[in-house]
């Protein structure tokens, strides 16, 4: 399959307005949104504005209706067995504190290649309960040897492997069917932080046999203040409560409250119904193209690094085809990475990233202060990613 990548931009209103040309190579922080589910939203304001799953008037029914179609479109599009395997979350990170705070678990195993979402609750959990935090090396790949041996050292402990699909930093990707497989021989549990590898491939968790897994709405085409925690039945039904109130029981007393079933007894109070049901959106758009997001993106970053590969230093490989749609990089001859963000914005429109993005302690390990980073999705074409060569060249030039 290949994109027709004209047709997709008709889809986002940015992107089609009488402004000077953007070039929006931020994707790996935030998507943009179709046209689509800017309306679905709407519709929710507009036509049926009530609470889901609490009245019995048309209105609430309706809200109902759209809120958990949503649950049965993100289970089809992850191959979840069953739509209570998926709970509603405001991000990636409310799903990782929802675990670390409601799993019961003696050693967490990470990566040292982690989001802030993925490393602070541990750090807290560790100094809060005393558990141990072990952490994996990927300085050229995965260590297996590494892991292998953290595995032993805790075995017979509940371990709980927490490891990024995707980085965010440098695109690379982690071999996490291998990972799980072993992790799964020593008994361990396995979350995958999800939020720069769904929006861009497909996925089935039961092929996969993930336990856990969390990803974000507003890096898929969705609303911000959406987010899924995936989680195999069996594991979910185990969780101790973590955020309670109004819709995570059935009933409550003086003295106790009887708390409801999965996936509600994690979502507790007033939802975020009109991001969900644009979250459902979205998702339906992405499935028409998720089988061919991979390849457009890994063409455009090849035409980046290519152009680029003489006046930058490349965090991560050199091969693009091992960092998807993220070029991060620092200019050669040293000019601020924040300062060569601010001048393609201003001198040409191109809006990517500059700063450590939240994997602080990747680039303390290393003594790197930061770095710019440019990321492109499905509605990036390849005029665009020959443009920001060009641009980059003439700002680097100005230094």
């Amino acid at each position: 399959m290949t994109l027709n990548v004209s047709k997709i931009r008709q889809d986002f209103p940015i992107l089609n307005t009488p402004k000077k040309s953007l070039i929006y190579f931020d994707s790996a922080c935030m998507s943009l949104k179709p046209k689509l589910v800017i309306d679905k939203m709407n519709e929710y304001y507009n036509e049926y504005p009530a609470c889901a799953g609490r009245s019995h008037h048309h209105l609430s029914k309706r809200a109902t209706e759209e809120y958990e179609k949503t649950r049965e479109i993100v289970k089809k599009f992850i191959n979840a067995k069953s739509e209570n395997e998926i709970i509603f979350t405001r991000n990636t990170t409310e799903g990782f504190n929802l675990i670390a705070n409601a799993l019961n678990y003696d050693v967490v195993i990470t990566s040292d290649k982690e989001h802030n979402s993925n490393l602070v609750p541990w750090i807290i959990k560790k100094q809060e309960k005393g558990i141990v935090h072990e952490i994996v090396s990927t300085k050229n790949t995965f260590d297996f040897t590494n892991f292998t041996a953290l595995l032993q050292k805790h075995k017979g402990k509940k371990i709980l492997v927490s490891i990024v699909y995707t980085s965010n930093m440098d695109g690379t990707t982690n071999p996490v069917k291998e990972i799980i497989k072993l992790a799964h021989e020593y008994g361990a549990i396995v979350m995958l932080d999800g939020a720069q590898y769904i929006p861009h491939n497909p996925i089935d968790v039961k092929k996969l046999d993930v336990d856990l897994l969390a990803f974000s709405g507003h890096k898929m085409l969705g609303p911000t203040g959406t987010g899924i925690l995936y989680g195999k039945s069996e594991i979910l039904e185990k969780l101790k409560t973590y955020n309670v109130g109004g819709d995570t029981v059935d009933d409550t007393f003086y003295d106790r409250a009887v708390f409801t079933k999965i996936p509600e007894k994690f979502e507790a109070g007033l939802q975020d119904y009109a991001g969900f049901i644009g979250l459902g959106a979205a998702t339906t758009y992405l499935s028409r193209y998720i089988d061919a997001c991979e390849e457009h993106q890994i063409a455009l970053n090849k035409i980046m690094t290519d152009g680029l590969k003489d006046q930058i230093d490349i965090l991560g490989p050199i091969d693009p085809k091992l960092r998807s749609g993220i070029l991060s990089f620092n200019a050669k001859n040293k000019m601020d990475h924040h300062e060569v963000a601010m001048m393609l914005d201003s001198y040409a429109n191109i809006a990517i990233r500059s700063g450590r993005h939240c994997v602080h302690s990747w680039f303390n390990a290393n003594n790197i202060d930061g770095s710019a980073r440019a990321s492109v999705y499905l509605y990036n074409t390849v005029e665009e990613a020959k443009m920001f060569v060009e641009k980059t060249k003439e700002v680097l030039k100005m230094k």
